[in-house]
């Protein structure tokens, strides 16, 4: 088994191969990420979309992960309604700390200068979201069956096979890491070579393996505060993680094949195979555009009007009375975010009467919300609305464990 001690162990950092198709990628996902990012109008529809791709990004981020916690029980754990099966619950439990923890990074990266590249960021990242853990999820356990307690935010002090790889000796992390960010955060790379800079960091990331655990989780969230800090990420309106879940056969194939030695003389200069993270990223990128182009599909407003109208039509069958009503309230509120209660009257026709019973009614199933007992109404997109008013956003995808990129 050979052991990397030298950062010059993972070069190349930015691959030569596939320059032309990579630019082509890079091109046609920044005219993509400007399109989707137009087509939102009113910046609360843009918040709850983005609260729920936030939503989407954990529950596709525990998949890949080998767990599965439907969109409702996530819905319940945020209300605090935890299941009383333990396994389920501890799904439960990493799915709110992926939320708050990509929820408190939006914030932190919208509100001062942060380097995201740095070892204390991606430190921070691992501590804020296994300090939202209950402790019997702080353990890890190697391939020859040792269990290694997890200290949230520290590096890993053991050393791990990751499938077929044999990650960096654990005392020379502090060096690659160095290494890591140096490179990745230089301001002198190219604008047109960011995208392609982005998704050959993140292999090289998940090849180092910092973590001891929660490795794949803060690598992902580190990308996307990547995207975030470059300012190509569509105000969250779509997420990576979708696209690598739906396709993570080529993802684990793709990432395994990066962790590879050069193929031969014609395969670049480094320790690395050039050929192989050049085949990851335009895997990378190509996932991106697709889910980007997904988003746009959904988020589209004639479209997603008319799929609110055919869910009250055809699904709401338990709303024996203003149905029509509250389909119309719905309707306008993803198109405007907020209307005032008074508008509920303009909207049905209904006295003002019968328009407080069809207020009251969609507040109690959650197809609007309110931000106080006489606020202005608000859009809203529970749990039972998702598959109707966006359509694939939650794929119903087997679950398989994720050993090959585990210690």
């Amino acid at each position: 088994m050979h052991v990397y001690r030298q950062p010059s162990a993972m070069e190349p950092l930015l691959p030569k191969g596939q320059g032309i198709r990579l630019s082509e990628l890079t091109c046609e996902i920044l005219k993509a990420s400007g399109r989707l990012t137009g087509q939102v109008h009113s910046p609360l529809v843009l918040e709850r979309v983005a609260d729920l791709v936030r939503e989407m990004n954990c529950y596709y981020s525990n998949l890949i992960e080998g767990h599965k916690t439907i969109p409702r029980d996530i819905e319940r754990a945020m209300k605090r309604d935890f299941a009383q099966d333990q396994a389920q619950r501890d799904n439960q439990q990493l799915s709110l700390a992926h939320i708050a923890v990509e929820k408190l990074m939006e914030e932190r990266l919208a509100g001062e200068a942060v380097d995201v590249y740095s070892t204390d960021f991606l430190c921070w990242l691992h501590r804020e979201f296994y300090t939202r853990l209950p402790e019997p999820l702080h353990w890890a356990v190697t391939k020859g069956g040792q269990r290694h307690q997890i200290q949230p935010g520290g590096l890993r002090d053991f050393m791990v096979d990751v499938g077929r790889h044999t990650p960096p000796d654990f005392e020379a992390l502090p060096k690659f890491l160095n290494r890591f960010h140096a490179f990745y955060g230089d301001k002198q790379i190219l604008e047109t070579d960011r995208l392609v800079a982005i998704a050959a960091a993140h292999h090289r990331l998940a090849w180092i393996h910092p973590f001891g655990d929660g490795n794949g989780r803060v690598i992902r969230l580190q990308s996307h505060a990547q995207m975030i800090h470059h300012g190509i990420v569509g105000h969250g309106l779509w997420t990576l993680s979708r696209g690598l879940a739906r396709g993570r056969q080529r993802y684990y194939a793709s990432l395994a094949a990066a962790d590879l030695g050069r193929r031969g003389d014609l395969d670049g200069r480094g320790n690395l195979s050039d050929a192989a993270l050049a085949d990851f990223c335009v895997f990378f990128l190509e996932t991106m555009l697709d889910q980007i182009q997904f988003m746009s599909g959904r988020l589209g407003l004639p479209a997603l009007r008319t799929r609110v109208e055919h869910y009250f039509r055809f699904q709401a069958l338990h709303l024996r009375r203003y149905r029509e009503e509250v389909m119309r309230v719905a309707r306008t509120l993803v198109e405007e975010g907020e209307i005032p209660r008074s508008r509920v009257k303009e909207i049905t026709g209904k006295a003002t009467t019968v328009s407080v019973e069809i207020i009251k009614l969609g507040l109690d199933q959650g197809y609007f919300e309110t931000p106080s007992p006489k606020g202005p109404l608000r859009v809203a997109f529970p749990a039972k609305v998702h598959e109707f008013y966006f359509p694939q956003l939650f794929l119903d995808l087997p679950v398989e464990p994720a050993e090959w990129r585990e210690a």
